[in-house]
Parts: C-alpha cells; sequence; structure tokens
C-alpha cells in the first residue's frame, strides 16, 4: 500500500476576502507564487478565472530528469472560500491540493493542504527522503513570502 504524505501550510495575510479570492482564482497567478528555479511555464491558454473542470497543462524542471508534463484539473470550487487543484498527468502518483481561505479578524486565512503520492515504490520513497520533501517545503514557504508580496495592504 503506497503511502499518503500531507503538507500543510497555513497564513494570515491583511487583505480583504474579494482581494484574495480574486488573485487565487486567477489561474495566471500561479506564475507569481512559484520560484523562478523551478524552471515552471505554463503550456494552457487560460481564462481570468478558474472554472469547475478546467485542466491547466504545465511544464516543470525536475532535477536529472528534465522537463515533465504536469496536467492539473481545477474542481471543487466554493466560491471565496476553497477549491481543489488535482494532478492528472505528472510527477506523482497523486497530488490532491486543496486550497481555502476564510476572512478572519486582521485579514483572510490562507490554508493549504497537499496530500501526495510518489511515484516508483523504493526508488519513489527515497527520493522523497533526499529531496521531494525538502523542495516542496522550499516552493511552499515561497508561495508564502509571494503571497503576502502580492496581497498585504
Amino acid at each position: 500500500m503506497p503511502t499518503i504524505h500531507q503538507l500543510e501550510r497555513e497564513q494570515t495575510i491583511a487583505t480583504e476576502l474579494e482581494t484574495a479570492w480574486n488573485f487565487i482564482s486567477a489561474p495566471q497567478n500561479l506564475d507569481r507564487i512559484t520560484p523562478d528555479d523551478m524552471d515552471f511555464e505554463i503550456v494552457s491558454k487560460l481564462p481570468e478565472q478558474m472554472y469547475n473542470g478546467l485542466l491547466i497543462e504545465y511544464r516543470v524542471g525536475i532535477p536529472l530528469i528534465g522537463k515533465q508534463t504536469w496536467l492539473t484539473e481545477l474542481k471543487h470550487i466554493r466560491e471565496q472560500h476553497s477549491f481543489v487543484d488535482e494532478q492528472r498527468i505528472g510527477p506523482y502518483r497523486l497530488w490532491y491540493h486543496y486550497h481555502e481561505i476564510t476572512a478572519v479578524a486582521g485579514g483572510v486565512r490562507f490554508n493549504d493542504r497537499v496530500s501526495y503520492v510518489m511515484p516508483f515504490g523504493p526508488f519513489g520513497a527515497l527520493a522523497r527522503g533526499l529531496y521531494v520533501k525538502k523542495e516542496l517545503e522550499r516552493i511552499f514557504d515561497y508561495r508564502q513570502k509571494a503571497m503576502l508580496a502580492h496581497l498585504a495592504n
């Protein structure tokens, strides 16, 4: 049975709920919160706002492997509250990323919860231990800083 790993992040930003939603629901903003050194490229033509069933294709640079196609589907969209991006094609056996925003005292709380399964059995487990876990933490740490820079009042 494969292991389902979890990555969770929470942060509160001094901004309005509508502003926060407008930012995270615009698919092109993913590029703004992704580290430059990831060799990340959005391939799909993007609408201004996401919608249920939207498929987005990316290319991501993976060390020792090269460019990897990643196709995600956006779903379970709850206006000004939450959505999911789920990998359809990509580097993981499973990638399910739940995004939620909530108005709180002082601004908006952002919650990210990623459930993922590594491919390649014991080789994937080794790759996670040596690289993937730390890299995902680095990416999500960067995202928190980028979100703050783009949204803080």
